[in-house]
């Protein structure tokens, strides 16, 4: 029957309804004056996360540098720790780390520690952090003190690498974190593009004595969840953020910097972060790093735990192995008990190692 509704070869079926009918439900559903803004809003919608699926990937890869340290404030949030030591013409005086401990985004454990480091820096010590101690640098601590690090983009990672101690952090693309993170001292980092910004999403950081998220060392907690969006910029809105934050911060390596910059480049890189650690932080904030492509060549910047403090000049106390000799017949015993050798075989072996190295664990340092 032509035109019905069931069954006929000209008809439509009950899961198949010809457009006209569905319009004419559309246009029964909505009333005249709704449907066009509805129709509107689902054509800006559908495009837009049609757009966001086929957009390309920036292009974030490449050796990326500043000449400067600590973060960029931003207008749209509470201001991060600062130095509140200056110099003569007004730029923060990189000699001595005493951070503001009266910032109104410390909770007070966080203030009385960033307090007793600026103490320690003050009496003419410099207190230990991740760069002097040769500890990994965990994010967003790493972005307050890098001066050079490289982008790999792969289908399914991306990874950043640190010209400080040769670091490798690696972001795992369009994955979840497990439930059950396992700590460590870069975090479980995982992200995604969303348009022309790459956003990478960070928990389960480790925590020990030198955890601590900037260079006065504002501490954080095993709750700290940070989020990075990295995005490309024109390279003269990178230049003026840059000098921007120079004025105020200082130029490491004077007027010629330490890093050279590319001045061929016409794209920066701007790193937007934000820090939510209710344990640490009475409420979240942000900041910003920005970058321009460096020309300088990539060192093999090897930072190895050793006796000599390079800021004091002195030998710091660490422990040390000490040669001992072991009794040869507690070691036979032993041997022979333990490993189930032959007597003349635990002997030997005993002879042999008679002289061996123990950590000593209290009171001998150097």
């Amino acid at each position: 029957m032509a035109g019905g509704g069931t069954g006929s070869a000209g008809g439509a079926s009950a899961t198949h309804r010809p457009v006209g009918s569905v319009v004419g439900i559309a246009m029964r559903a909505f009333p005249r004056r709704q449907l066009a803004p509805a129709i509107f809003a689902c054509s800006i919608f559908g495009s837009s996360a049609i757009a966001a699926e086929t957009a390309p990937i920036p292009d974030l890869s490449g050796i990326w540098a500043r000449n400067s340290f600590d973060f960029e404030p931003l207008p749209s949030s509470p201001l991060p720790v600062t130095n509140v030591r200056r110099l003569p013409n007004g730029t923060i005086d990189q000699r001595v780390s005493v951070g503001d401990y009266n910032n109104s985004i410390l909770k007070p454990q966080a203030a009385q520690n960033v307090r007793r480091r600026g103490e320690i820096s003050l009496a003419g010590t410099t207190f230990p952090d991740p760069s002097n101690q040769c500890t990994p640098y965990p994010p967003p601590f790493s972005m307050s003190i890098t001066l050079q690090f490289e982008i790999l983009q792969k289908k399914d990672e991306v990874v950043i690498l640190s010209l400080q101690d040769q670091g490798v952090r690696r972001v795992r693309l369009n994955q979840s974190h497990p439930a059950q993170v396992t700590p460590s001292w870069y975090g479980d980092s995982i992200g995604h593009y969303e348009g022309d910004t790459l956003v990478v999403d960070t928990v389960g950081f480790r925590i020990g004595p030198l955890s601590m998220i900037d260079r006065y060392g504002t501490p954080y907690s095993d709750s700290m969840h940070l989020t990075e969006r990295f995005r490309l910029i024109a390279s003269s809105a990178a230049r003026e953020a840059m000098a921007r934050h120079e004025k105020e911060y200082g130029r490491v390596g004077g007027p010629p910097g330490a890093m050279t910059l590319d001045s061929a480049s016409d794209k920066g890189l701007q790193v937007v972060f934000t820090v939510d650690d209710p344990k640490v932080f009475t409420t979240p904030w942000s900041a910003a790093v920005t970058y321009l492509h460096s020309t300088t060549k990539w060192s093999e910047y090897i930072c190895a735990e050793n006796v000599h403090d390079h800021f004091s000049g002195t030998i710091v106390a660490i422990p040390m192995a000490e040669i001992t000799r072991s009794s040869p017949t507690s070691s036979l015993s032993c041997l022979a008990s333990i490993f189930n050798y032959p007597p003349i075989v635990a002997l030997g072996y005993t002879l042999a190692n008679d002289l061996r190295l123990r950590q000593v664990s209290a009171g001998k340092f150097w």
